[in-house]
């Protein structure tokens, strides 16, 4: 594994970097404002306006990179996303915030893109596997221990915006830097969701409503945890264990659904997220809501890859890239959702109406998946492709995972 990271460490470290400076961004946001007295709707649309970002940069940004190169779009990007960390210090209002948390999600969905098309590009032969790997553990642990940056200074304090903004303005360095030859632009693509639904029905509803559950939690999920009685370090322990709770679970899940019908898989995963979710609604005490949020993060977490490899049981592997770019775009519109959806619960069920809105989607999902396996025979396990741990982010990071035949398949095709 190490031969293979090594070439690519400067973009690791980046990636590292920039989600340990602007990754827990989403629990200070939704903190202030709650801390602020704002309405538990206004903070979900702030949520809403993120994930926005998300999908619009993830639309708008490949262009920008065929126009002026990576290394160029990369700076612009991290420039930005550091200036725009450093503004929610000016003023604390609902409007203003909410369009900084836009221009968020534009920045990191442009910088997701640089990086992933990268290594895409520099992922070769057995090594593919390794990048994705690496690219995972950066990531999300990055993520997880940058929750840990809200401890910074108090609970009003500048202190983790600086912090965040140095972080994010460092992560340029050892891109420019690089000696990495960045790759030639390319036009996407991607199949339409009426040609997805028709090839996977479970999958695309499955990672829609998988969205919309994390899209919530991301927006709400420190607001929760605040109301039901957590100070700001709890509360920061929580949303990291929820997140690397998601990455422990989602390796040995994959290889199970690799040895029996998928489909029971995903219907256990969206099983468990309904009852770990009934569990972090209906108890109380820091003890409990850390064990069921680690359950619900490995549970959840694990859905989207398992939803993109059941699709894929069903496509030719020169569809398969294409496809990832709607099942992609299905999940951000289903973040965006999400956190304004979870808000509306939550003022008229009360704190707990985060997790309760999250187990009617996974419960909806449920039954859709129970009705899917009635209606429909399961691929066979030694037909199915081999799951894949991968983030939800942009199409090009399953062009890290695919295998070197169904990569050059794609390439010729």
């Amino acid at each position: 594994m190490l031969n293979a990271i090594l070439p690519v460490r400067s973009l690791l470290l980046a990636i590292f970097m920039l989600m340990a400076g602007g990754g827990f961004m989403n629990t200070l946001v939704s903190v202030r404002l709650e801390r602020a007295g704002s309405g538990t709707l206004a903070i979900g649309l702030v949520g809403t306006a993120y994930f926005a970002g998300l999908v619009a940069g993830s639309l708008r940004a490949p262009a920008l990179l065929r126009r002026i190169g990576h290394i160029r779009a990369f700076a612009a990007f991290v420039a930005v996303l550091s200036a725009s960390t450093l503004a929610y210090a000016i003023h604390r209002d609902v409007l203003l915030w909410g369009t900084l948390r836009f221009a968020d999600g534009l920045c990191l969905a442009g910088i997701y893109v640089c990086l992933e098309s990268w290594l895409g590009e520099r992922a070769e032969g057995a090594g593919r596997g390794s990048i994705l790997a690496g690219y995972m553990i950066a990531l999300y642990g990055g993520q997880a221990i940058g929750q840990f940056t809200l401890n910074l200074g108090g609970g009003g304090s500048t202190m983790p915006l600086l912090a965040g903004s140095i972080l994010i303005s460092l992560a340029a360095v050892p891109v420019v830097l690089t000696r990495i030859a960045a790759p030639a632009p390319e036009e996407g693509a991607s199949l339409g969701f009426r040609e997805l639904y028709a090839v996977s029905p479970l999958g695309i509803v499955g990672a829609f409503l998988t969205g919309v559950m994390l899209g919530a939690f991301y927006a709400m999920g420190a607001v929760y945890a605040r109301r039901s009685g957590l100070d700001l370090s709890a509360t920061a322990l929580f949303m990291s264990v929820v997140i690397m709770g998601g990455v422990a679970l989602q390796w040995p899940l994959g290889r199970l659904s690799d040895r029996m019908d998928r489909r029971k898989v995903i219907v256990m995963g969206f099983a468990g997220t309904l009852i770990a979710s009934l569990a972090i609604a209906l108890t109380s005490g820091t003890a409990p809501l850390m064990a069921f949020g680690a359950l619900f993060g490995g549970l959840s977490f694990a859905l989207y890859p398992l939803c993109v490899a059941h699709t894929n049981d069903h496509l030719t592997s020169d569809q398969r890239i294409a496809a990832s770019g709607g099942l992609v775009l299905l999940y951000s519109l289903g973040a965006a959702i999400g956190p304004s959806m979870a808000a509306i619960a939550m003022t008229f069920l009360g704190t707990s109406g985060l997790f309760l809105f999250v187990a009617v989607c996974a419960g909806t999902a449920l039954v859709f998946g129970l009705w899917r396996q009635a209606r429909s025979e399961p691929v066979p396990p030694h037909l199915q492709e081999t799951y894949v741990v991968l983030p939800r982010t942009t199409p090009l990071s399953i062009e890290m995972s695919a295998t070197p035949d169904a990569a050059d398949e794609s390439t010729s095709s």
